[in-house]
């Protein structure tokens, strides 16, 4: 064990970064989304009213709340009006007028398309953890399957392609979309929790954990008798 006290504190305190770290980014993190949102949600009351300094200077703590409040109300409404048929329907002129506004109906559309992708009961969006050779034979990349292309169903596919998700590491938020033949996909036994975790620390796993890169196992067949 060492005994130089600036090596012991040295060691001790990139431990303590690696706990507090997650937590401190977390909290950051919320309270900066706090205090976006409630900065633009108060868009039709007179910052002179809701902002010090008649306007100039910060949201008033008590306006913050009356805006949380306000995002809470907008989100139970929307979605009590997309449990019925009448609030369907206007949720969908909604829709059409949003999608009908030059560039804002760019962002606004991919916006929904990447949100149903999450929300659809599509059963390979980012629940299969797979491994291909990439970025060149011989290397490997863990990454996520997203949807599945069948060359009978989409036009100038030469074979069963599916779509993979490649994540940078340790910010998995990034990274690059990749068509893969079907044939080449090694499909891992891990789940999408430990896929993550092995991304976002750079493969820092124990090695009682590397039994997970492993191909996940084959389904067993079911024989079927036959009639006599």
């Amino acid at each position: 064990m060492n005994t130089d006290p600036l090596v012991r504190w040295r060691q001790n305190f990139f431990a303590g970064l690696f706990i507090v770290l997650p937590g401190v980014v977390s909290f950051g993190f919320v309270v900066w989304l706090f205090f976006k949102i409630t900065d633009t949600l108060l868009f039709f009351i007179p910052k002179s009213i809701t902002h010090a300094n008649d306007g100039a200077g910060d949201l008033f703590w008590y306006w913050r709340v009356v805006a949380l409040v306000v995002a809470i109300v907008v989100v139970s409404v929307a979605g009590l009006l997309g449990r019925n048929y009448l609030g369907k329907r206007f949720l969908e002129a909604i829709d059409a007028f949003l999608c009908s506004i030059p560039l804002f109906n760019k962002i606004y559309g991919t916006t929904k398309q990447v949100n149903e992708a999450f929300a659809s009961g599509n059963k390979t969006a980012f629940k299969t953890v797979v491994m291909i050779e990439y970025p060149r034979p011989g290397v490997y990349s863990v990454g996520f399957l997203t949807s599945e292309l069948n060359k009978r169903c989409e036009g100038g596919l030469p074979q069963d392609m599916v779509c993979v998700f490649i994540p940078t590491t340790p910010n998995p938020t990034s990274g690059f979309l990749v068509l893969v033949p079907q044939a080449e996909v090694v499909k891992l036994d891990m789940s999408v929790a430990e896929g993550f975790k092995f991304i976002v620390s750079l493969g820092a796993i124990s090695p009682d954990s590397t039994a997970m890169l492993r191909p996940a196992p084959a389904p067993v067949p079911v024989e079927v008798p036959r009639p006599k």
